[in-house]
């Protein structure tokens, strides 16, 4: 994963900053190193660090609610709804190459969660025509294998890895919403291991220091603000702090020890934000951490060496995004 980003200089940063709505692809191989070492006195200090948009891919086809997680050489991104609101099969591989299609799902999904757990991808349920998935799938450019299911179909859904298990909160079963959060480990299948104060769906989601960490989404129709940290050492879930304003279908990552919420919106379908929030897993306190280049929802994001990858979205027009956005710290 080195390689998707490579040493930003001023003058090419300002070239990526430019094309972000342009046609051509560009996505560095490493991150500034006076960014990282700048991010991290900012977590010594106790601060998050801003993020900026340092490149931006073009994809294969614009895609909004992927499912994003790591992968060999970069990152994949899998399904989702095109931008006439249909599903997708596709698995994406996003690397210092470009974007590019590598496989296919045996159905179209969107709204599936995506995690790596020892080196591995795996897809977990999603919408699918007439329903929800069950299915697990460990997905590669080699090819797509199911290896187990989910206690019950669901979609809706962000998994986040801790060690060697991947964690899935909440999600919707095409008649009612979820409040479990499952766990699965390859090997030993997938079970509830505790339960959200309410039933959840389309929350911001990330694991950071040990702890699963959850933002927004929204509970029957009403979009929320609160974070939730759960302990998978102890199967605990306890409220840590409050988002400024209620927010759903925002994306979530981890980076130097902190949590950040990625865009989002409220409850209206146009309510689109471009914040980037910074959320501290210790204290629960939430802070302004940058700006997406336009207001956007409903992107996959996952972390990789160094920056948080960004991957498509739904603008407040209906827009449907066909870039994948690296988000770099910025250096101060």
């Amino acid at each position: 994963m080195a390689t998707i980003l490579s040493s930003l200089l001023g003058a090419a940063l300002a070239l990526a900053l430019s094309a972000c709505g342009a046609t051509h692809a560009s996505t560095p191989a490493h991150a500034d190193t006076s960014a990282v070492a700048s991010a991290k006195r900012k977590r010594a200090a106790g601060l998050p660090a801003t993020l900026r948009v340092g490149a931006s891919t073009t994809l294969p086809a614009a895609v909004q609610l992927p499912a994003v997680a790591p992968a060999s050489g970069g990152a994949l991104s899998i399904g989702g709804l095109d931008a006439s609101d249909s599903s997708v099969a596709g698995a994406v591989l996003i690397d210092a190459s470009g974007a590019r299609e590598v496989s296919q799902l045996p159905v179209a999904l969107h709204d599936a969660a995506a995690a790596q757990i020892d080196g591995q991808t795996y897809l977990f349920g999603g919408g699918e025509p007439g329903g929800t998935s069950e299915a697990i799938f460990r997905v590669a450019s080699s090819g797509v294998h199911s290896v187990g299911q989910l206690p019950v179909g669901a979609s809706d859904i962000v998994a986040a890895t801790i060690g060697h298990t991947a964690y899935i909160p909440g999600g919707y079963t095409v008649s009612a919403p979820l409040r479990t959060i499952v766990a699965f480990t390859p090997g030993t299948g997938a079970h509830v291991v505790a339960t959200l104060p309410r039933p959840l769906r389309y929350a911001a989601v990330a694991a950071v220091d040990g702890r699963v960490l959850i933002a927004g989404g929204t509970s029957g129709v009403v979009a929320e603000r609160a974070i939730l940290s759960f302990d998978p050492a102890t199967d605990a879930v306890r409220q840590i702090g409050e988002l400024p304003y209620p927010v759903t279908h925002a994306a979530g990552a981890s980076l130097n020890g902190f949590f950040y919420v990625l865009g989002g919106r409220g409850e209206s379908l146009s309510g689109q934000r471009s914040s980037i929030l910074a959320v501290d897993p210790r204290s629960g306190a939430v802070r302004p951490a940058g700006h997406l280049p336009e207001p956007l929802s409903d992107m996959g994001a996952t972390t990789l060496a160094g920056h948080i990858l960004a991957v498509g979205g739904r603008n407040s027009a209906g827009h449907v995004y066909d870039r994948a956005l690296t988000l770099l710290p910025v250096a101060r």
